[in-house]
């Protein structure tokens, strides 16, 4: 392991329902920050096995392919590291959401290569574990809001609620990509 500095996971009442799918496949070990370092590299080494032609595949129409779900990772890790950074800061503006199926539109992921795919993606990465490493320990325990298109409040998490969603999103969709993509059954750990 990287010995970064533990995090724990965090309780229900720090995010929203719906981050259950995601939580639920987050070890409980505090680890978070190693666990998305490691992470990483597996799933570079996953995706770099999968023929090229399979990467720009759909399963169904409407559909993101394996290199627009690995761009909407990147983009959606960005937005959830600047959320905790601006709560983390104590900074009390409810944030909008994001439409991901615009953003996967115009990511023109399929036009680009895997090499520079993961050289973005490794960039955000230890940017987000630098973040995380380096807040102050009374910061992970603050909240922010996000809001919805009309206003309304929709969710609060903590800054640890965000780091957690981060890796657990990030498993989330590697599990999809085994098993509706690589037709590969999970048992036990995603990766």
């Amino acid at each position: 392991m990287n010995a970064y500095r533990k995090i724990p996971k965090p309780t229900n009442e720090e995010y929203p329902a719906y981050s259950n799918i995601y939580m639920e496949l987050l070890k409980n070990d505090e680890l978070i920050l190693d666990h998305l370092h490691d992470n990483f590299f597996k799933i570079k080494k996953l995706i770099y096995s999968i023929p090229e032609e399979k990467l720009t595949y759909r399963y169904a129409e409407n559909k993101w392919t394996i290199k627009e779900i690995l761009v909407h990772l990147i983009d959606d890790e960005r937005i959830f590291a600047y959320r905790a950074l601006r709560y983390a800061r104590n900074d009390d503006t409810p944030l909008h959401g994001f439409e991901q199926n615009t953003y996967v539109k115009y990511s023109n992921a399929n036009q680009r290569s895997l090499d520079n795919i993961f050289e973005e993606y490794w960039a955000v990465r230890i940017s987000t574990i630098l973040l995380f490493q380096n807040l102050p320990e009374d910061s992970f325990m603050r909240t922010g809001t996000g809001i919805d298109h009309d206003g309304s409040i929709i969710n609060k998490r903590t800054v640890r609620a965000l780091a957690h969603h981060i890796a657990g999103h990030e498993l989330r969709h590697i599990k999809i990509i085994k098993e509706r993509y690589l037709d590969i059954k999970i048992e036990g750990d995603v990766i």
